[in-house]
C-alpha cells in the first residue's frame, strides 16, 4: 500500500512540475507542436495594421509590407512535423483571375457639328500564377518561446495577357471624321500577351515563435537568399486603318510584334518590414 502512494505521489509530483514549466494548459493541453501535427499558417501584418488603425483612429499604420518573395503571403502555407523539434514546410498557390473594366466615350459624329456619338471600350486582363515552395524547420527552445531556422526552395510559373475590345470599328463614319484631328489615335492596341515567367528562390530563414495559446502561436520571421527569374517574349496586336504595303484602298491592317525578354536576380532579405505570422496547430 505505501510503494501504492508513494508511485501516486511521484506521478502527481511530476504533473505539477510540467504543468509550471507553462508547457500545458489548466486543462493538460500541450502549448508546443508534437510528433505527427500539422499546421497551417497566415501572414498577421494585415490583422496587427486593423488593430492599430482601429485604436487610434489612424489608416496608416504599419509594420512593414510582409513578405516579398514570390508573395508568399498570399499563398496557402503549411508545415508536418516530423518530431518536437524538426518540420517539413509547403507552400502553394494558385492563382488565375481575370478583370473587365468598360469606358463610355463620346465621339463626333462629325468635327463641324457637335453631334456626338457615345460608345462603349472594354478593357479585360487576366493572369495566372502558380507556385510551390518546400523546405525543413528546425526549432530550439524548451519553453513557450521557441527559435526557428531552416531552408526553403521555391519554383513559380505565371503570365496574363490584357485584350481591349473597341465599341467603334475604326472603319465606321465616326472615327473616320475625327481622323484628321492630330490628337485621336489612329492606331490602336488590340491585345497584349505577356510573356510566361519562370521564377526559382532559394532561401534560408531565422525567426521565433511564441505560443500564447495551446497549439496556437505568433511568429516573427527574416530570411535572406538568392530570387530570379525569366520572362520569355510577349506579343502585342494593333490595329490601324490605311493603305497597306502594295494596296491602293485604305483598310484595317493588323500587325503583331514581340516584345523582348527580360529576366531579374537578387540576393538580399526575402521581406520588407519583416514577416509577422499566425500559426495554428492540430
Amino acid at each position: 500500500m505505501k510503494k501504492r502512494l508513494l508511485f501516486v505521489a511521484a506521478i502527481f509530483t511530476a504533473t505539477a512540475t510540467f504543468a509550471q514549466d507553462g508547457l500545458t494548459s489548466k486543462k493538460g493541453e500541450a502549448y508546443l507542436p508534437e510528433a505527427g501535427d500539422w499546421a497551417l499558417g497566415f501572414d498577421a501584418n494585415p490583422f496587427i495594421n486593423y488593430a492599430g488603425n482601429l485604436f487610434n483612429g489612424n489608416t496608416g499604420n504599419g509594420i512593414g509590407a510582409g513578405a516579398t518573395w514570390f508573395a508568399p503571403n498570399a499563398a496557402i502555407y503549411g508545415k508536418m512535423f516530423k518530431d518536437e523539434k524538426t518540420a517539413y514546410r509547403a507552400m502553394l498557390r494558385l492563382g488565375f483571375g481575370s478583370t473587365t473594366v468598360g469606358t463610355i466615350v463620346d465621339l463626333y459624329a462629325n468635327p463641324s457639328d457637335l453631334d456626338t456619338k457615345e460608345y462603349t471600350n472594354e478593357t479585360s486582363t487576366s493572369y495566372n500564377q502558380i507556385i510551390l515552395g518546400g523546405g525543413i524547420e528546425k526549432r530550439r527552445g524548451n519553453t513557450r518561446i521557441q527559435g526557428i531556422y531552416g531552408g526553403q526552395l521555391f519554383i513559380g510559373f505565371g503570365g496574363g495577357s490584357t485584350e481591349n475590345t473597341y465599341g467603334l470599328a475604326l472603319s465606321d463614319s465616326s472615327v473616320l471624321a475625327n481622323m484628321s484631328d492630330p490628337n485621336f489615335p489612329t492606331t490602336r492596341i488590340t491585345k497584349v500577351e505577356n510573356g510566361s515567367t519562370f521564377m526559382l528562390g532559394i532561401q534560408g530563414f531565422i525567426g521565433v515563435e511564441w505560443f500564447f495559446a495551446p497549439k496556437v502561436s505568433l511568429g516573427a520571421e527574416y530570411a535572406w537568399g538568392l530570387s530570379m527569374s525569366s520572362t520569355g517574349e510577349g506579343k502585342t496586336t494593333t490595329e490601324t486603318w490605311g493603305i497597306a504595303p502594295g494596296a491602293s484602298t485604305t483598310s484595317l491592317i493588323t500587325k503583331t510584334s514581340t516584345t523582348g525578354k527580360s529576366s531579374t536576380f537578387g540576393l538580399d532579405n526575402s521581406v520588407s518590414g519583416g514577416r509577422i505570422s499566425i500559426n495554428f496547430h492540430f
